[in-house]
């Protein structure tokens, strides 16, 4: 028989089945569609159990996946805001925010309290999980601009310096993985993937 705990616990469940809608702006690795925000969280993690010895700091993977697998659910009812949308940015916290409370919400306090401090603890990049771990967000979106040769780039007039000052803290989690980020940047250039 179900409890209260459980119905809640299901609820959220299914709501956050809503995240595979979200699309983002970068497309497959092979260029056939843009990425739901799902698909994101869940590559994302993948990376993370790959990468995390490239840590500037010893890392607990789990807590970096935790983070990771539950990072975007706020864009359910936030939007995907595009990293280089200026305008979107400005009321981007105030949005997520909102959205945490009621989507988190639908849990058993407990849980609410645990994955909220979760997901603050990612967005204000306050300890080396949260610091890989946004490192490692926004290397996917890099690899699938290099790997479509730059097509959300070219779609939406994005710049090499802004690609690097919107990515710049890959290096606050990972040294390694920014110096492999500027050369893929660098490469861009140089194949016209990406404007100087």
């Amino acid at each position: 028989m179900a409890t209260e705990r459980l119905d809640q616990q299901v609820e959220f469940i299914l709501e956050i089945d809503k995240l595979k809608g979200v699309l983002r702006r970068s497309y497959l690795a092979g260029g056939e569609r843009r990425e739901n925000s799902a698909e994101h969280c869940w590559h994302v993690a993948v990376m993370t159990l790959l990468l995390a010895e490239y840590a500037n700091d010893s890392v607990d993977p789990l807590r970096v996946l935790k983070m990771l697998l539950i990072h975007d659910i706020v864009e359910i009812d936030a939007g995907d805001t595009f990293c280089y949308d200026e305008v979107g940015a400005l009321d981007k916290a105030e949005r997520e925010g909102r959205a945490a409370d009621r989507l988190f919400g639908l849990l058993p306090d407990d849980q609410a309290a645990e994955l909220r401090q979760t997901w603050e603890e990612f967005e204000t990049g306050t300890s080396p999980e949260a610091r890989f771990a946004r490192g490692i967000d926004r290397l996917m979106p890099l690899l699938h601009n290099y790997y479509t040769q730059g097509r959300a780039w070219q779609e939406h007039g994005i710049t090499s310096g802004q690609v690097i000052s919107r990515n710049a803290h890959i290096g606050e989690g990972s040294q390694a993985l920014w110096q492999f980020a500027e050369a893929l940047i660098e490469d861009s250039v140089a194949k016209g993937y990406l404007t100087p």
